[in-house]
């Protein structure tokens, strides 16, 4: 089965009696289908892992491509601030119904951001990036070229300096890879691509490393995983073992209890330096257990 994004633009809604990308439906089965919940979460651990952002600080993330908030709800368990862009109404409407902790966008990326410079500690983005790969009209404005340059170029100055911003994506050639790393390189990115497991045809991701400031040349990017999914230890990536660490605070595969009083105090602290209204006082009674109630 070919990829939704080679069959129809994501915000279309299809008629009920065939596939619907990314309408009600597909948006619904989509986000509770576990298979893909597991496949997202396990993309968004590999992208924080190669944003190799401070440990234990928490920071103001862009996800680009938001979908339902599958990745958002890891960027919560991590201590992590976001705000979410989709171009799709209806997965923003899951979104919403979940009742997701991230703010939300509707916002067609390949139109560019609006964003104040500098306002994000660093951006992430799951199998988003190859939609801008599609000329959905013969307008010039909707060639992947244009598209691909405002987005970069936005992106870069949504950015704080220094940061990174790491894309995992699905293209369908080399030409399409350098393409995108071109483009991205005159908008001021440094960096580069990072393949894991290049040799396994299912294993297979493909993630743009991007760098703002900092010395673009001086960060080198991290080596991609090697060898077979399932070998275990050998050919990890850098910042591999952090990964491993946090998996293993979760046994049983359950989420990880980080919202206790200090996780909750350094929110609320970063909120109300983002300049966020209505954040709730601090008290004894913050982060408190409350009784069940039958």
């Amino acid at each position: 089965m070919s990829r939704p994004e080679l069959q129809a633009p994501p915000e279309i809604v299809r008629p009920a009696s065939t596939l619907d990308y990314y309408g009600d439906i597909e948006a619904t089965k989509y986000t509770n289908n576990s298979r893909i919940q597991q496949i997202q979460a396990d993309m968004t651990y590999r992208v924080l892992e190669l944003l190799n952002l401070p440990p234990d600080e928490p920071a103001f993330l862009l996800d680009i491509g938001c979908g339902s908030g599958l990745s958002g709800e890891i960027l919560d368990e991590q201590g992590h601030v976001w705000v979410g862009v989709d171009i799709a109404p209806s997965m923003l409407e899951v979104a919403l119904e979940r009742e997701v902790e991230g703010d939300l966008f509707l916002q067609d990326i390949g139109q560019g951001f609006g964003f104040r410079p500098g306002s994000f500690d660093g951006a992430i983005s799951v199998s988003v990036l190859q939609w801008l790969l599609n000329a959905e009209t013969s307008h010039p404005t909707s060639s992947p070229p244009h598209r691909l340059n405002r987005f970069f170029t936005t992106l870069h100055a949504a950015l704080k300096n220094p940061s990174r911003a790491v894309l995992q994506f699905y293209p369908t050639s080399d030409d399409q890879i350098q393409l995108i790393t071109s483009i991205a390189q005159k908008a001021g990115f440094g960096g580069g691509v990072v393949v894991d497991f290049p040799n396994s045809k299912k294993a297979r991701k493909v993630f743009l490393c991007l760098f703002v400031g900092g010395g673009g040349g001086a960060q080198q990017v991290p080596k991609g995983l090697e060898g077979e999914e399932e070998e275990g230890m050998e050919g990890k990536a850098l910042f591999e073992k952090r990964r491993e660490r946090l998996r293993s605070r979760d046994k049983g595969g359950k989420r990880k209890g980080v919202k206790d009083k200090e996780w909750i105090l350094k929110k609320k602290e970063l909120y109300r330096q983002r300049g966020k209204e209505g954040v709730p006082l601090d008290s004894k009674y913050t982060g408190r257990k409350r009784k069940a109630v039958f």
